[in-house]
């Protein structure tokens, strides 16, 4: 139980990053999601064969994969772009919402019973959330991207708790991600005709920062994640995620100085959200023991 907390929060960590480096690439926010899980999948695939962790062979029983993977592109086309239409923070405050859809989310698919103590914790998520959106009233687009990323997120997570007993963590991120960069292929044109872009080649720069965000950002993180889902229930993992954010913001904050955007009710918000995430935490921890 304790290394997957660790897993866990480690895979945080390292998606902490990928809201500043989404505003440090200059490319359309499809484009750059795009070519991170390009990336990501080559790299699953030398580490398949040089591994033989990796199954390869298409079987059927991978087509759900492939779904969850078409949703996982989706959810960071969304992110991205409400970094891109809002900023870091915004964007990430957003991604806070998960927990709220989680809570709803997570009883319908895996057939338990609702969790009273954890619908509240995610209604008083979306209070921290909406006293943060006090303050950003230009930024309504990229709110709503945000809160569409979110609920994305919460679903994908949830269906890849039915998929931790059926497949190792290579396979699945293998088939997610690999899947998720096929069927955004298809998807970019349509995406494209709302969103238009006047390039679509990176430069040498996007380039490092978009192999650095799929190598660690994706991959590692991506795999330490669906590691932690094996021990830990997706709410308490989509909750915990409340803390990229933090990890996130205090990165906006120190390198395009986004603090000074702020107004008092962000802090108040965050301070609402870090709370939900230690007492879920701590709930999950007890029952664990």
């Amino acid at each position: 139980m304790k290394k997957a907390f660790v897993q866990l929060h480690i895979a945080i960590l390292l998606a902490g990053f990928t809201g500043v480096l989404g505003r440090l690439i200059s490319i359309n926010e499809g484009l750059l999601v795009w070519y991170r899980m390009f990336f990501a999948a080559i790299t699953l695939v030398i580490m398949g064969l040089i591994t033989k962790k990796v199954s390869l062979r298409f079987h059927k029983s991978f087509f759900p994969l492939i779904v969850i993977g078409f949703i996982i592109a989706l959810h960071w086309v969304f992110f991205y772009g409400s970094i891109k239409y809002s900023n870091v923070s915004v964007g990430l405050v957003c991604f806070s919402s998960i927990g709220f859809f989680s809570s709803v989310i997570e009883p319908f698919v895996l057939k338990r019973r609702i969790d009273l103590i954890e619908v509240v914790l995610g209604i008083a998520v979306m209070l921290g959330v909406y006293m943060i959106f006090h303050f950003a009233n230009d930024y309504k687009l990229g709110i709503v991207f945000g809160i569409i990323s979110s609920f994305l997120a919460a679903l994908f997570t949830v269906l890849n708790k039915l998929m931790v007993g059926k497949h190792n963590p290579e396979t699945i991120s293998f088939y997610e991600l690999g899947g998720g960069w096929v069927t955004l292929t298809f998807f970019l044109p349509v995406y494209f005709q709302f969103f238009p872009v006047e390039t679509y080649l990176p430069t040498i720069p996007d380039l490092l920062w978009l192999i650095v965000l799929s190598l660690f950002c994706t991959v590692l993180a991506f795999n330490l994640s669906i590691r932690s889902l094996q021990k830990i229930s997706p709410f308490t993992v989509n909750l915990s995620y409340n803390l990229e954010p933090v990890y996130g913001i205090a990165l906006a904050f120190l390198i395009y100085e986004e603090h000074r955007e702020l107004g008092i009710s962000f802090y108040f918000g965050m301070a609402i959200i870090f709370l939900t995430v230690l007492v879920q935490t701590f709930r999950s921890w007890v029952k664990k023991s």
